[in-house]
């Protein structure tokens, strides 16, 4: 895929500056000259790849959640997370796009004008766009409930005027879609197109689908349907950019390539290291990792076994591999956040972590960027092996079949991490194991963007969403060096305060844009509470 996205800066950018909603822009491609050969043909595919998703997006989505803190308001985040969103907000735009929805329903109304040497191909082509469009449905539905639903292009101003249909209708229609493109899908790629959509994405979203509309058999059977991929034998070694693609657990990423279509990783880094801090991790996060060796935090502190002045040590290993907490050896340096007048301490100015933590998953060492991490090829992952298996265990458990199955997939991606397979003696009810499946994916998919989707579809977002949003606790980092290089820590003084959140039933939903309200009416009312 990465050899199509070359061509693509060249030719097809011309058509991603106007909006589906205001109908196609004057200057696009004219399909009178245009739709003739395969090679326009790929060209065009690969511009509805490009913007299909967003991977700052992907990455600053926990920020509208109880796992992270967006620091830079104007970046749209911060008013997701403390509930004062507004349809004039920046935010409210974040996934509010139909640009990539109007390429794919072009594409789909001139394929046919092409000559195809061979019908498998073309085949191909329509099945990936068709996925490329699910998806954007999926996305926005999932963020504004009720959105316009659309299969081809719109000529005139008056006819892009359209209103908003039901959830439900657009959710049936990205299951009816995914369902009738998986087997036109190529079951895999090769190594030279990485990037570009297999089958086993449109049955993992399925699965997504079903899961978050509680049709849990239907998940189940998704899930299963996902074939010829395992989990990569480290979970720190899968986000290195040496194992990025062709790793046998990642389903589809979306791909970038350094000098043209780059990914700056300049907002999620330390202060120390150049970077803004814009997404960092909230103590609610921290505390979800369990012990190491298995139980929760709430279980270690009745029999004396955490100790909250050296928190970190003795812990889930996914905690030190996906964040930087204080006292921790990173980039050759003690991660110093909780010392004052350090570049990393909240009180300093700018772009310090304000909760004493930043992410590390993705750019563990920053060794792997020659050309900067402003300019790097780091390719984000949008569907994984892990959501498979942590699907069908979830799923199984909301149907109450707690069998083998069940507790081998949950043991998969424990024992991949380093954990203990779950203890079945204690882990033997509904109730437990539903626990412990949220818990571990939260642990699991910090910082993918999943965590927003869990807490409303579980009912839990007025719970853990409401009240004072925490950083570390402050303390003294002691000299006493660890086996890993860290530190050891007395943190013996308050948390850090981050920001005070509310959220009510109108942060279900954003607001529709008021951006595109104005330019078409026919979008209000908006969402309740707007």
């Amino acid at each position: 895929m990465k050899k199509y996205i070359l061509f693509l800066v060249s030719i097809f950018a011309l058509t991603s500056c106007s909006d589906f909603l205001d109908r196609a822009p004057g200057d696009a491609l004219s399909p009178g000259t245009f739709w003739e050969t395969e090679n326009d043909a790929k060209l065009a595919l690969t511009g509805c790849y490009r913007g299909f998703e967003d991977s700052w997006g992907v990455l600053y989505r926990d920020c509208a959640s109880d796992n992270a803190y967006n620091f830079h308001r104007a970046e749209g985040y911060q008013a997701l997370g403390d509930g004062t969103m507004s349809p004039g907000d920046p935010g409210s735009t974040a996934i509010f796009s139909f640009i990539t929805i109007r390429k794919c329903n072009e594409f789909l109304e001139n394929i046919d004008r092409v000559n195809f040497r061979t019908e498998g191909l073309k085949t191909n082509y329509v099945a990936e766009v068709r996925f490329i469009r699910a998806y954007r449905y999926f996305l926005m539905t999932q963020w504004y409930g009720d959105i316009p639903l659309a299969t081809k292009t719109f000529t005139t101003p008056e006819e892009a005027r359209v209103g908003r249909d039901p959830r439900a209708t657009v959710e049936d229609f990205v299951i009816s879609e995914l369902k009738e493109i998986a087997p036109s899908l190529a079951e895999k790629h090769s190594s030279s197109e990485t990037g570009r959509i297999p089958r086993g994405a449109a049955q993992a979203l399925l699965m997504r689908m079903y899961l978050f509309k509680g049709m849990y058999k239907e998940a189940i059977d998704a899930a299963k349907s996902v074939k010829g991929y395992d989990l990569f034998p480290s979970f720190e070694g899968l986000f290195l950019m040496s194992n990025r693609d062709n790793n046998g657990e990642t389903i589809l990423q979306y791909e970038h390539v350094e000098n043209n279509l780059s990914m700056d990783l300049t907002p999620f880094l330390p202060n120390s290291k150049g970077g803004w801090s814009s997404v960092v991790p909230l103590q609610s996060l921290v505390d979800n990792y369990e012990m190491a060796d298995g139980l929760t935090i709430a279980e270690a502190k009745a029999i004396g076994k955490y100790n909250e002045t050296n928190p970190y040590v003795n812990r889930d290993p996914r905690l030190r591999q996906t964040l930087i907490y204080p006292g921790q050896l990173w980039e050759g340096q003690i991660f110093s956040s909780i010392v004052r007048g350090n570049a990393d301490h909240p009180t300093k100015e700018n772009n310090s972590t304000k909760s004493g933590y930043n992410f590390k998953k993705y750019f563990n060492n920053l060794e792997q960027f020659p050309s900067g991490f402003w300019n790097t090829g780091r390719s984000i992952i949008l569907f994984r092996y892990a959501e498979v298996l942590l699907g069908l265990a979830e799923a199984k458990i909301e149907s109450n079949q707690l069998d083998t199955e069940m507790y081998d997939a949950l043991d998969k991606v424990r024992t991949r991490a380093g954990m203990p397979i779950v203890d079945r003696t204690k882990y033997n009810t509904q109730a437990k194991l539903r626990e412990l499946v949220r818990r571990e994916r939260r642990s699991e998919f910090a910082f993918e963007g999943l965590r927003r989707y869990d807490i409303i579809r579980w009912g839990l977002a007025h719970e853990v969403m409401n009240g004072d949003a925490l950083g570390c606790r402050q303390g003294t980092i002691l000299d006493e060096a660890l086996p890993n290089g860290d530190r050891n820590l007395n943190l013996n003084e308050e948390n850090f305060f981050v920001e005070k959140r509310k959220f009510a039933d109108r942060n279900i939903f954003l607001p529709i844009p008021q951006s595109s309200i104005d330019k078409n009416n026919n979008l209000l009312p908006n969402n309740p509470g707007y």
